[in-house]
C-alpha cells in the first residue's frame, strides 16, 4: 500500500517526503501513527522557522549599553525606592498585575527527572523553588491587602508555563502541596509548544520510522504558547496591565516585585529587565547590547558574544564592555506582550542549537530550534535595565556542584537573610564557620527583610536555622 498522494505532494512542497522513507516496512497501524504525526507538524510554519533562521546572520558587531542608559538600584536614594515601591504595591492592590513562570526545564543537569522548581535546595525548612515563590506571592498579596484596605483580598494571578516533559509532574506537585496556601483558581498552568529537530539543510529528523523527533521550543516559546492557550486574553478580561515573567532556577527571585514595578510604572515603560553586573568575561551569562548605535536593545548569549568581546576593557571604566548580565527577570506591559506576540511569530526568527539527535538511523547531528524570552526586548518601544544587587536577587540552581548549585544557591539565601536579621538588632550564634551557614527567614514573614524588628531585636538566633 502506498501513502496517499495528496499527502506525499504536500510533503515533497516542504522538501518533507524523506519522511516517509521507511513506509514499506510499517505495519497498518504504525502508518496511521506516521501520518498522525505529520499532519499534526504545521508545515509551512516549521519550513519558515527553519529557513528564516539558518539564513539568520549573527550579530557581528554589538554594541555595549551607555553606563548612563542602566538605572543602578544601590545609586537611587531611600525615597525614591520607597516611591516606587508604593507605586508598585498601589498597582498590585488594585489587581493590575500578573506574574508568568517559566518552569518548562527538568532538573537533569542537576541529577533528577522531576521538573527544576520542585528541587529542595537544602534549606532548614526543606522548601522546594516552587513554595519559595509561592510564599513571595502570598507575602505581597497580604501587603497589598493591607493597602488596599476594608478587608479586601488582593489575588495575583500566576501563569505557570511547563513544558510536556514537566506538566504532569508540576500539577500533581501543586495539587499534592494544596498550592503552598494559595487558591487553586489562581495557579493558571499551560505547555510550551514542541518544534521538529532537524538537519542544518531544514530536514525533519525521524526519532523512528513512524516518530518525529522533537523538542520544546525554548523559553521564548511563552509568547506563541501564551496566545495559543488564550490567556493574553485572559489577562486582560482580570483587568492585568503588567506581567512580571521571571525562570524557575533562581532561589531568590523577588517574585511580583513592587519596587520593579513601579520603577516601571514611573519610567512609562513597555518593557524592562533586571541585570546584575557580570563577574568575569567568561561567566556563563547572556548580556544586554545594543544591535547598533542608537539601535534596539538586545541580548547576546555567552555562546554568542565573541570571546574577544566578552574580555574588552572600557579604557575609561576599568571595567567590562559587555557587563550587564541577563538573569531572567522582566516586566511586561499586556499591551506589549500582546502585540509583541505577533510580530515575533511573524518573523519567526529562532536560535539554533546544534546537539547529537537520537534518530532511526542512529545519532545524528541536528538542530533544535529553540527562541528565548529575550527575543522580544528589541520589538519593544522602549526598555528599561534596572540593575539589582547580585547577592540579594540572583542565586541560580543550574549545576549539580560548584558555582550556581542548589549549595551555593543555598549559602546565597542563608547569608542574605542572617544579614536581615543582623540589621533588625538579632544576634548570631554558631557552631559552625559562619560563611558556611545563615538563617532562614520565611517569604511567608518577609518578603526584603522588612517587618522582623519585632521577631529579631534583642534575640539570639543559633544558625543554621529558620524563622517563620
Amino acid at each position: 500500500m502506498l501513502p496517499p498522494q495528496a499527502f506525499l505532494e504536500r510533503l515533497k512542497d516542504f522538501g518533507q517526503e524523506h519522511t516517509l522513507g521507511r513506509w514499506k516496512e510499517l505495519n497498518e497501524v504504525e502508518r496511521d501513527e506516521l501520518i498522525c504525526e505529520l499532519e499534526a507538524v504545521d508545515l509551512p510554519r516549521v519550513s519558515r522557522i527553519a529557513r528564516k533562521t539558518l539564513q539568520r546572520d549573527s550579530l557581528r558587531n554589538p554594541v555595549p549599553l551607555a553606563e548612563a542608559s542602566v538605572s543602578c538600584i544601590e545609586e537611587r536614594t531611600a525615597q525614591e525606592r520607597e516611591r516606587w515601591w508604593g507605586l508598585g504595591l498601589k498597582a498590585i492592590s488594585e489587581g493590575k498585575l500578573a506574574v508568568l513562570l517559566l518552569s518548562g526545564g527538568q532538573g537533569t543537569r542537576l541529577g533528577s527527572n522531576d521538573p527544576k522548581g520542585c528541587i529542595n535546595i537544602g534549606l532548614p525548612s526543606g522548601k522546594s523553588l516552587f513554595q519559595l515563590q509561592a510564599e513571595r506571592i502570598l507575602r505581597i498579596q497580604k501587603l497589598a491587602s493591607n493597602r488596599a484596605g476594608s478587608g479586601r483580598l488582593v489575588m495575583i494571578p500566576w501563569y505557570i508555563m511547563t513544558s510536556p516533559f514537566t506538566d504532569t509532574a508540576t500539577r500533581q506537585f501543586f495539587e499534592a502541596k494544596k498550592y503552598f496556601g494559595l487558591e487553586a483558581q489562581q495557579v493558571i498552568f499551560f505547555q510550551q509548544g514542541t518544534l521538529p529537530c532537524v538537519t542544518k539543510e531544514g530536514k525533519i529528523i525521524m526519532e523512528s520510522a513512524c516518530k518525529i523527533s522533537r523538542a520544546p521550543d525554548g523559553n521564548g516559546g511563552v509568547y506563541a504558547a501564551l496566545k495559543s492557550s488564550g490567556h493574553l486574553e485572559d489577562m486582560a478580561k482580570r483587568g492585568i496591565h503588567y506581567v512580571d515573567c521571571f525562570s524557575v532556577d533562581n532561589a531568590l527571585v523577588r517574585v511580583a516585585d513592587p519596587l520593579f514595578l513601579g520603577y516601571c510604572i514611573d519610567r512609562n515603560v513597555s518593557c524592562a529587565a533586571k541585570a546584575v553586573k557580570k563577574l568575569y568575561p567568561q561567566e556563563r551569562v547572556g548580556v544586554f547590547v545594543r544591535r547598533a548605535k542608537n539601535g534596539p536593545v538586545a541580548v547576546l548569549e555567552y555562546s554568542e558574544l565573541d570571546p574577544a568581546l566578552a574580555s574588552s576593557v572600557n579604557q575609561e571604566t576599568g571595567r567590562l564592555n559587555f557587563k550587564w548580565s541577563n538573569i531572567c527577570m522582566q516586566m511586561y506591559s499586556l499591551e506589549f506582550l500582546a502585540a509583541v506576540t505577533d510580530e515575533l511569530e511573524q518573523d519567526s526568527i529562532y536560535h539554533v542549537a546544534e546537539k547529537t539527535i537520537p534518530s532511526a538511523d542512529g545519532p545524528v547531528q541536528g538542530i533544535k530550534l529553540e527562541q528565548y524570552i529575550f527575543d522580544a526586548f528589541p520589538y519593544a518601544p522602549s526598555v528599561a535595565i534596572f540593575e539589582v544587587v547580585r547577592e540579594e536577587e540572583f542565586a541560580p540552581v543550574k549545576n549539580v556542584s560548584g558555582v550556581d548549585s542548589p549549595e551555593s544557591a543555598r549559602l546565597l539565601l542563608l547569608r542574605l537573610h542572617m544579614r536581615w536579621v543582623v540589621a533588625a538588632g538579632g544576634f548570631i550564634l554558631h557552631s559552625v564557620p559562619l560563611h558556611l551557614t545563615g538563617v532562614e527567614v520565611s517569604p511567608l514573614i518577609s518578603y526584603a527583610g522588612e517587618n522582623l524588628e519585632e521577631i529579631c531585636h534583642g534575640r539570639s538566633f543559633h544558625v543554621p536555622c529558620e524563622i517563620r
